[in-house]
């Protein structure tokens, strides 16, 4: 079975993606100082929000000395699989169509964008 994953807030999400866009573990100060332009979060904000994350089984901490190092346990591609299923039923009853309905009409994408998702339709009955 699989295992649930939870909705990230905001800032949980910023600091998510600096870890996936990171290789390896990170520390605090390194996600602090990458979040500096988005975000003036002193470090220990940074600390209760990674804290959390760790809580809610996104992160795995490990103790290095006198700081942590945070490795993700779950993949960007995973949450945004679980985020994009959940983003489509609670808004759109699982419908696809009234999605693409939507945002077409509020002009958030146009006849190009509908020619990329109507070849990679395609491309996906094809295999």
């Amino acid at each position: 079975m699989k295992r649930e994953i939870k909705r990230l807030g905001d800032g949980e999400l910023d600091i998510m993606q600096v870890i996936w866009g990171t290789e390896g573990a990170v520390h605090s100060s390194y996600i602090q100082e990458q979040l500096k332009a988005k975000r003036d979060w002193p470090l220990s904000a940074v600390l209760t929000a990674l804290n959390r994350l760790v809580e809610k089984g996104f992160l795995s901490c490990e103790k290095e000395g006198r700081s942590n190092s945070y490795r993700p346990l779950i993949t960007r591609e995973a949450y945004q699989e679980a985020e994009s299923r959940s983003f489509l039923s609670r808004l759109y009853g699982n419908s696809f169509t009234g999605l693409v309905a939507a945002l077409y009409n509020g002009k958030a994408i146009g006849r190009e964008e509908i020619e990329d998702l109507r070849k990679f339709l395609d491309e996906l009955e094809g295999k």
